[in-house]
């Protein structure tokens, strides 16, 4: 490998947010906070979104309130007074 191109890789510690989860790694990233773990010195960076707080990762599924949106679909959309095969005949008899 060619020497003095390659970024230099500090150890880090990404923190999640949510959850209070540490994730030691190591990583070009640098920050103003360090913290010491066994003996060793860590930037640390906060992450809003991680592995441990992910719905992907975790399997939890949050739920939308969705209700008054289909609510207000089939109010839009569904009126019983007149039929899909209703409006497709008086179709066909206008030219």
């Amino acid at each position: 490998m060619k020497t003095k191109i390659h970024p230099q890789l500090h150890p880090i510690l990404f923190v999640d947010i949510s959850t209070g989860a540490e994730f030691v790694s190591r990583s070009t990233m640098k920050s103003d906070r360090t913290k010491v773990i066994d003996g060793v010195e860590h930037y640390v960076v906060m992450c809003s979104v991680t592995s441990d707080s992910h719905p992907a990762y975790t399997g939890e599924q949050r739920l939308v309130d969705t209700a008054g949106r289909i609510e207000k679909f089939n109010q839009r959309y569904k009126n019983p007074a007149t039929p899909a095969s209703a409006v497709a005949v008086k179709k066909k008899g206008k030219k």
